[in-house]
């Protein structure tokens, strides 16, 4: 892979961080080796720039091709709206078109505003609902981007402490003016929620939730939430950048009974063309005229033409009944496999983002040994994976080969006390803790 590794290394001398996207980067991989680059990507296969062939049974785009890569109907879609001019000094009526049918979808929303990422958007609702509620602090559980809003939640009172509560996420650079305006408390825990609300009340303007990462929400979870936000007259956002039509058309709220006031969407909703959306009632959002959020890019054509295409082609085709029984399958293999070979793994996560981890006492170093082995055999994959329609039945049972021989060489690697020494390179990083 001697292009591919000359340009990383050649970016990292331009680029801080080598990469844009943390979770691209090849030592989250497999240090050295990991191809940084593509050439081209269709379906679930994906060429180098050494012309090597892999199989993505990783993170497909990070989440966002649900479809599958250059899915031809989108990338249709794309060239239509680029032929049709992607610009002008007048706005796209897509973007109405698309508002109406988010509003369809859920019947709880009235109005829409867009973006062009995930982080930009959860920003904006953030400004909506604090100008909604016109108060400050917020609650949250999960991720929700690099904004400063949300990595205030990594300031302490003691520098040397900074970042302690979200390992990982770094917040140099935000104001400390900023330090406890987010206040992060644990999925599914009532008594860490209602102690906050409790503690802030009065102050809390917002209340931010990821509809599910690993595990449902529990309904006492949720009910808590909302008897807090309605008493306390606190906006309430979900945030389904990552969720979001993995499970059924739309947000995963409408599955586990949420009531939101605003909702948050990216990722998948435009199978890897730029686009975030917000929902939200009508109350709330209008709240976006008294505060100012405005941005060039945001009224581009592709991000609701490719947004459109993308979700009705969803509907059209219960895309989320095929990546919930893919998903299964692949969770109760790597069950079947472990027990077998007798490795200890954790598996979790919903069915189409399944993800598993080792229960061993330097889980990272297995991490990187899964991905070098399943790398040689022409696999992009580590021990997340993430569905897409292009995930065909013939592709699923030939990872799950290939799983099965790689976990008989770690549980060896493991039994003879030493797997370390069979990396071929470094230590993968570690990622930043969510708390879902």
């Amino acid at each position: 892979m001697n292009k591919t590794q000359d340009l990383y290394k050649k970016a990292k001398t331009f680029i801080p961080g080598g990469t844009q996207l943390l979770s691209k980067r090849p030592e989250m991989f497999l240090p050295d080796y990991w191809p940084a680059y593509y050439d081209h990507a269709e379906g679930c296969q994906v060429w180098d720039l050494d012309g090597n062939k892999y199989l993505d049974m990783s993170y497909m785009g990070i989440g966002a091709c649900i479809l599958g890569y250059s899915q031809p109907e989108i990338n249709q879609a794309a060239i239509d709206a680029t032929q049709r001019g992607n610009m002008c000094t007048l706005n796209a009526p897509e973007e109405v078109e698309l508002a109406e049918l988010m509003c369809e979808l859920h019947p709880w929303a009235q109005m829409v505003r867009y973006t062009r990422s995930g982080g930009e958007a959860m920003a904006v609702a953030i400004r909506i609902a604090r100008a909604s509620s016109g108060k400050d602090k917020i609650l949250f559980c999960g991720y929700h981007g690099w904004h400063d809003w949300y990595l205030s939640a990594n300031l302490s009172a003691d520098k040397a402490l900074d970042g302690h509560l979200l390992p990982g996420l770094d917040p140099a650079g935000v104001p400390r003016d900023l330090k406890e305006s987010s206040i992060p408390f644990n999925y599914n825990n009532i008594v860490e929620f209602l102690s906050l609300a409790e503690k802030y009340k009065g102050q809390i303007g917002v209340v931010v939730l990821e509809s599910i990462r690993n595990d449902q929400p529990t309904p006492e979870f949720i009910n808590a939430i909302q008897k807090v936000t309605q008493e306390q007259k606190i906006v309430f956002v979900v945030d389904e950048i990552t969720a979001g039509w993995r499970i059924n058309a739309g947000g995963a709220h409408l599955v586990f009974g949420i009531q939101p006031d605003i909702a948050v969407f990216g990722k998948a909703i435009s199978n890897g063309f730029p686009m975030g959306v917000v929902i939200g009632k009508k109350e709330v959002m209008q709240a976006a005229q008294e505060t100012f959020i405005s941005s060039t890019y945001w009224t581009d054509r592709i991000g609701p033409t490719t947004s459109l295409a993308t979700i009705k082609y969803f509907i059209k085709n219960k895309v989320h009944e095929q990546l919930i029984k893919t998903g299964e399958e692949v969770q109760s293999t790597w069950r079947v496999l472990a027990e077998k070979h007798g490795l200890k793994i954790h598996v979790g996560g919903l069915a189409p983002l399944s993800h598993f981890s080792f229960d061993y006492e330097k889980p990272l170093v297995l991490k990187t040994l899964f991905t070098q082995e399943m790398l040689s055999r022409g696999f992009l994959a580590t021990t997340a994976f993430y569905v897409s329609l292009a995930h065909k039945p013939e592709l699923v049972k030939t990872y799950l080969a290939a799983c099965d021989q790689v976990f008989a060489f770690i549980a060896k690697a493991v039994k003879d006390g030493e797997p370390e020494k069979l990396l071929k390179g470094s230590i993968c990083h570690a990622g930043f803790k969510r708390l879902t």
